[in-house]
């Protein structure tokens, strides 16, 4: 459904968060990614195909798979492996584990605290973490999890250990592989896989008409981007009009994060066909495979906070396209949609769940006070209390009663919260009252971060975004 323009803010799941203050009228140029930025795919297709490659590829190395299948609700993105004990555990901003499973079995509390106890996530260590924000990876998290349990079952040979299950996981995925087999498949049947978005030529077009450079930098191939953006976009454009009109400069195959650090070749792309010429840097108007980041801010005469840059990826697009050139990022979340649904739909019982919350807290204190009061009286030291050490005692025992039904109640609101969206991890953003892990990477690096680029038509070109103030333990005044 288009935005009214009338309106003065878009309901929440189309909303555009802020992290740090962006004013879009300073920006000269916005580049974006493809695969999962300008265009969206169902991803349960995606990640199934996936999977279904994987196991093909290690039946026919004989591995125990037959029989597997993939299992949306085993992993998530913004989860960690920890191959040192053949774990998925989803951590809070800090690093603590606060959620594990042990292949595809849940860890209970006390156990994974045990374990975690002097351990924090540290993704520095890719030995022993393995992040999974990346293409593949929840078809690639599921088999190993579901592999972990085969090899503790002795029902896989050989001296492995979880880290060697994980590089032979790793292995047969050959990422580059599937990557060419299935992109031919959603060019064969794009239907199949791609979400369209009608509105999202119109957000390019208003940046376009507004002044800025509307470039295309993706990893995709030549012959894949023509044929997706042909797909996904001409059909909502004026007649005459193509997807190539809306952009200033189409770079495509660029290798990122590469494309940020290094000075890599670039060749201009001279038909449709694909050929190639080589050439010294990208200029407007032109397609070109290859080239770097430092190139195309010279040919536009613009560099640093200039520029915006939007994408699906930490790592590969926000995260080092700010750190090494200092460009403004935007993250695309396509999940933030569900999440704020969810969030939505919880929202009385979010409330009640935190009256109850103030209301332990309150109690707890009192409790706390009886028990320092009965403390002094029976060590004969400090301000003495009023009441005798019985009537203590049995103010004590009802405050005990009154916090055990209490528990009672916000258990199982609770544990309805930490199951929004996915009934074993839980939400994409959060980890019980805290930040995920995955939340503080997009903080740390992405400026703003929404769930489609086509929400930038409810806040257009000229909005100036600013971000909320930081919040303290101590704001609340209570």
């Amino acid at each position: 459904m288009a935005f009214d323009m009338g309106s003065e803010l878009p309901p929440p799941r189309r909303r555009i968060f802020c992290n740090r203050t962006l004013n879009l009228r300073s920006i000269r140029a916005v580049g974006f990614d493809m695969d999962y930025t300008l265009i969206h795919y169902r991803v349960d297709e995606w990640e199934r195909h996936a999977y279904e490659h994987l196991r093909g590829r290690l039946a026919l190395l004989g591995w125990p798979v037959d029989d597997l299948e993939f299992d949306q609700e085993q992993v998530r993105l913004g989860l960690i492996l920890d191959l040192e004990h053949g774990n998925i555990v989803k951590a809070n901003r800090f690093g603590y584990v606060k959620r594990a499973a042990h292949g595809t079995r849940p860890i209970p509390f006390e156990e994974y605290r045990r374990l975690y106890a002097r351990d924090l996530v540290d993704l520095r260590d890719g030995q022993r973490w393995v992040f999974l924000n990346t293409l593949f990876s929840l078809s690639e998290a599921c088999m190993y999890a579901q592999l972990v349990d085969r090899l503790d079952e002795g029902g896989i040979e050989g001296p492995l250990g979880y880290r060697d299950l994980y590089r032979q996981v790793r292995s047969a995925l050959d990422e580059a592989h599937l990557e060419g087999q299935l992109k031919a498949e959603i060019i064969a049947d794009p239907d199949r896989f791609v979400l369209l978005d009608p509105e999202t030529p119109l957000a390019l077009r208003d940046l376009k008409e507004a002044g800025k450079k509307v470039l295309l930098i993706t990893n995709s191939e030549w012959p894949y981007t023509r044929d997706m953006m042909r797909y996904a976009f001409d059909r909502y454009l004026p007649e005459g009009e193509t997807w190539r009109d809306l952009f200033d400069m189409v770079i495509v195959s660029a290798r990122k994060p590469a494309f940020f650090e290094h000075p890599n070749p670039c060749f201009e792309v001279i038909d449709e066909a694909g050929r190639l010429l080589p050439t010294l840097r990208p200029q407007l108007g032109g397609t070109y495979v290859g080239g770097n980041a430092a190139a195309v801010e010279a040919s536009l005469g613009l560099e640093g906070e200039q520029i915006l840059y939007v994408g699906d990826h930490v790592f590969s697009d926000v995260r080092v396209s700010r750190s090494m050139l200092r460009w403004r990022t935007a993250l695309v979340v396509r999940a933030l949609e569900d999440e704020l649904e969810a969030l939505a739909g919880f929202e009385d019982k979010q409330q009640a769940l935190s009256d109850m919350m103030d209301q332990k807290e309150a109690l707890e204190h009192r409790f706390s006070r009886r028990r320092l009061a009965k403390l002094r009286l029976e060590r004969g030291y400090g301000p003495q209390p009023d009441q005798d050490a019985r009537t203590l005692e049995a103010e004590m025992k009802a405050l005990r009663e009154e916090l055990v039904a209490l528990d009672a109640k916000i258990a199982p609101l609770a544990r309805a919260g930490g199951q929004l969206v996915n009934s074993n991890w839980g939400m994409l953003l959060r980890t019980g009252n805290d930040k995920s892990h995955l939340a503080r990477q997009i903080e740390r690096y992405a400026d703003v971060y929404t769930s489609r680029v086509s929400n930038l038509l409810a806040l257009t070109p000229f909005v100036y975004l600013r971000s909320p103030r930081g919040s303290l333990p101590h704001d609340s005044g209570s």
